[in-house]
């Protein structure tokens, strides 16, 4: 098929599948859309939350767009003020993390999918 469409409500949240349901939803629409060299996230970081852990990428770049509510997106140790319809392109090695405003931060993020590219960074935000 040249196409696929699925919904991003209708994909699993893979937050509550971690136990990060508190902070987030999650969801990785990859396998379901078919895409072989796409990355796709769909988050939504609840209200006055901060996501669970920060991570960054070897080597793929990534592109935020902000759907709705506002909040902060840490890059290392920069913070960018975020609002509905923000683009940020995040290039490789830098640390990232969203941060929502009292409304909630809703964003898609893509990318390339580069298989075991994600690594885990834990206190990012510091105490």
């Amino acid at each position: 098929m040249s196409y696929a469409k699925k919904n991003l409500r209708d994909i699993e949240d893979m937050a509550v599948k971690h136990g990060f349901s508190e902070h987030q939803e999650a969801r990785f629409p990859r396998t379901e859309l078919g895409m072989a060299a796409t990355g796709l996230t769909y988050l939504m970081v609840k209200p006055g939350m901060r996501e669970a852990f920060a991570h960054r990428h070897g080597e793929a770049e990534e592109v935020v767009v902000v759907l709705s509510g506002s909040g902060r997106l840490k890059l290392d140790d920069e913070l960018v003020d975020l609002m509905p319809l923000d683009a940020v392109r995040v290039s490789p090695g830098v640390t990232r993390a969203f941060e929502a405003s009292e409304e909630g931060l809703e964003v898609i993020v893509f990318g390339p999918h580069v298989q075991g590219d994600a690594e885990i960074v834990q206190d990012f935000w510091g105490s």
